[in-house]
């Protein structure tokens, strides 16, 4: 009986370490807080204004916890393939992370990961994240895997929490084509 019950508490600590993402992200309606951010797109630097985004169209808002990790991996390069179908819907897309920061530059150029097809920003010490309420429990100084449809008018209209990258961006392009009809 001693062994099953230690089993038990092994598997719910197990269970918990792998869900250490934040549920408690930013809600549809709500108004998508303001961010300015040093981002890379193929390599080179700028400033990504989330305003001046806005006023093109709906913005696709992607929290990813860090550059050059595999689920990240996945996500970015499953991002830039669907790029195109994107832009086809006038939405932009923009990656935000708060971790290995230093290897944003090569993240956003990397084939396997961006191509260089849309930006990604860093977001030191996780602010832009604490402010959509997507960091990760246990390491609020990492951002989530959160994904956001922004309005043009700045109002969330779709927010996907998983820690899964396989589809946030079916859901987000699924949204953006949603706001067309």
């Amino acid at each position: 009986m001693k062994t099953f019950i230690a089993t038990l508490a092994l598997g719910c600590v197990a269970a918990a370490a792998m869900t250490t993402q934040a549920f408690a992200e930013l809600k549809v309606g709500a108004k998508a807080p303001d961010f300015t951010a040093p981002a890379f797109l193929a390599g080179q630097p700028f400033t990504y204004k989330l305003a001046d985004a806005l006023k093109k169209g709906p913005v696709v808002l992607y929290f990813f916890p860090a550059a050059h990790t595999s689920g990240c991996n996945v996500e970015a390069h499953l991002f830039s393939e669907a790029v195109d179908q994107f832009k086809a819907a006038h939405a932009t897309v923009i990656g935000v992370t708060a971790g290995k920061l230093d290897e944003l530059a090569a993240f956003s150029t990397e084939t396997e990961h961006c191509g260089g097809k849309f930006p990604v920003a860093a977001d030191p010490g996780a602010k832009i994240a604490k402010s959509y309420d997507s960091t990760l429990i246990g390491k609020s100084d990492w951002s989530s895997r959160t994904s956001y449809v922004i309005a043009q008018n700045g109002d969330v209209v779709h927010v996907y929490s998983n820690l899964s990258p396989n589809d946030h961006v079916s859901q987000t392009l699924n949204a953006v084509k949603a706001m067309k009809k």
